[in-house]
């Protein structure tokens, strides 16, 4: 919880843990206000491309777009209740270095939250490889 939010996260012995602990198996967001953050890829915010050929570095451009869309509508990491992360060509070994872009731009507020990860042939242009979009729970406002 964070800032009066009332965002929970549940990981029941009825399921399985997630895995690496990098995500919660139930997120429950207050009825309220709700952001959709549409899918981020690796454009700074002058739109200029980054990271050609770099899966790391273009998820940790993608994780600071969601860091910086979240605080725009004036939520913090931990009001995230669900990521979708799309990875073009996605095997094992890109599960370390695309979270660990993650966890150095939250550092010690990585969101955990409800999340997918896919692997997907393809993105919007043929140079992106990663893509992150999230749904981010609100506290309401006075």
């Amino acid at each position: 919880m964070s800032n009066g939010s009332q965002v929970s996260r549940i990981n029941p012995p009825t399921l399985a843990p997630p895995v690496m602990g990098l995500y919660a198996q139930i997120m429950i967001a207050p009825a309220g206000r709700l952001a959709f953050i549409a899918g981020q890829v690796a454009l700074d915010r002058d739109g200029t491309f980054v990271g050609a050929g770099d899966h790391a570095a273009q998820a940790r451009q993608c994780f600071i777009n969601i860091r910086d869309a979240v605080a725009a509508v004036g939520g913090v990491p931990a009001d995230i209740v669900k990521m979708t992360i799309n990875v073009v060509d996605h095997r094992a070994e890109l599960i370390g270095p695309i979270f660990g872009a993650g966890h150095e731009v939250f550092g010690q507020d990585w969101p955990v939250t409800a999340s997918t990860l896919l692997g997907v042939a393809a993105l919007g242009l043929p140079d992106w490889l990663v893509e992150i979009d999230a749904i981010v729970a609100l506290p309401e406002t006075s």
